[in-house]
């Protein structure tokens, strides 16, 4: 016999319950479950052959029943998507994307993370998504991109981390951690914020950037495997690296010096490129002139040497006819090339004796003398 809030209950007249008195006005009262539960059997019943509940018809529902509870264990895993099998709660296997089958529940459960696609996550800005306008915008958050350098300065970082479950993660992804997105964000701020503070700021806003990246990564995924949560940092991608804006024109100003200074030592650089190679080889050309001329210096001197040595030996064998010989050729060497004159010392009567002024000063070109007609001599 069910239990009604009846006038004539063991708690007193009215509405009353075994938690204290029911509502001080009619209202709709709530269905009664033994009423509902024999309005089922009825029309169970009524479905049934014969109208009534027999062994067959029992069999057919639970048959029934066996086929709807067999049937219920089919699920479709997404492109993007893996299959985690658990039994009992327990992880037993991963599932492709596709139709596959578990044994139906309570046996089997399944899960579906998002453990084919590449998550991203922003640091140091946030999407604004304006609805009116229908528009996105970006909002800097400074609190997370204001870092402290090795050398004192504040730089202001944004960055992105591209990650994804590991192949075989998809269980430590699961149960070792609660909030992956959380917990990938806060990894990712703490492992820049230690590169950042070990490394000076002039490399940071110049050429460092991807050592910088692939230290983040390193020590991201060290920490995450540390926490063994199946994630794989796929990229880190610094975004934007300033000085805070208002210093931003004075780093400026620094960087345009440094590449001035950067391009002059660059055009020195091709300038000494060029002059050096062409004064080692003038310097190489006037040593091997030297070489050369000490070579030829060298070899007339054993000439010389070789051929005086001969005439010695000539000239012990025969030293009157070797001197005498070495008299003429040395007087013809002499005065071969010379004006000569040959004067009569006897002197002869009747004729005047005749000094070639003409001949004995050194010889120039005369001038083109006029033509005369010729005449006898004097």
């Amino acid at each position: 016999m069910p239990w009604k809030n009846q006038g004539g209950g063991p708690w007193g007249s009215g509405p009353k319950g075994p938690w204290g008195s029911g509502p001080q006005s009619p209202g709709p009262r709530p269905p009664d479950l033994e009423d509902l539960l024999r309005r089922g059997q009825d029309r169970l019943q009524s479905l049934l052959p014969g109208g009534h509940m027999s062994a067959m018809g029992i069999l057919l529902i639970l048959v029934a029943a066996l086929a709807i509870w067999g049937l219920s264990g089919f699920f479709r895993v997404q492109p993007d998507e893996l299959g985690v099998v658990l039994r009992f709660g327990k992880y037993v296997r991963d599932e492709g994307p596709g139709l596959r089958y578990h044994l139906p529940y309570p046996i089997e459960t399944v899960l579906l993370p998002k453990a084919l696609r590449v998550s991203t996550i922003s640091i140091g800005t946030a999407t604004v998504v304006d609805s009116s306008r229908r528009a996105r915008s970006s909002r800097s958050i400074p609190e997370e991109s204001l870092m402290l350098t090795g050398d004192e300065n504040i730089v202001d970082v944004d960055f992105a981390v591209l990650w994804r479950i590991k192949p075989n993660g998809a269980g430590d992804f699961l149960f070792n951690i609660q909030n992956p997105e959380g917990t990938v964000k806060a990894v990712a701020e703490s492992a820049m914020r230690d590169v950042i503070g070990r490394s000076e700021i002039q490399p940071i806003l110049t050429g460092a950037r991807s050592n910088i990246e692939n230290a983040v990564q390193e020590m991201m995924q060290k920490i995450l495997d540390g926490y063994g949560s199946g994630i794989q940092v796929q990229q880190v991608q610094l975004q934007k690296v300033d000085p805070p804006q208002q210093v931003i024109d004075s780093f400026r100003d620094v960087q345009a010096a440094r590449a001035d200074f950067e391009r002059l030592q660059n055009e020195a650089q091709t300038y000494a490129n060029r002059i050096i190679p062409d004064a080692r080889g003038r310097a190489s050309q006037i040593v091997q002139n030297a070489e050369g001329y000490k070579e030829q210096a060298v070899a007339e001197a054993k000439g010389q040497s070789a051929r005086f040595l001969k005439v010695y030996d000539e000239y012990k064998k025969a030293p009157g006819v070797t001197r005498e010989r070495i008299y003429l050729e040395t007087m013809e060497r002499i005065l071969g090339g010379s004006e000569k004159l040959v004067m009569d010392s006897g002197g002869s009567q009747g004729v005047v004796p005749y000094l070639p002024l003409n001949e004995l000063s050194p010889r120039r070109t005369p001038p083109a003398a006029p033509q005369t007609q010729s005449g006898g001599n004097r």
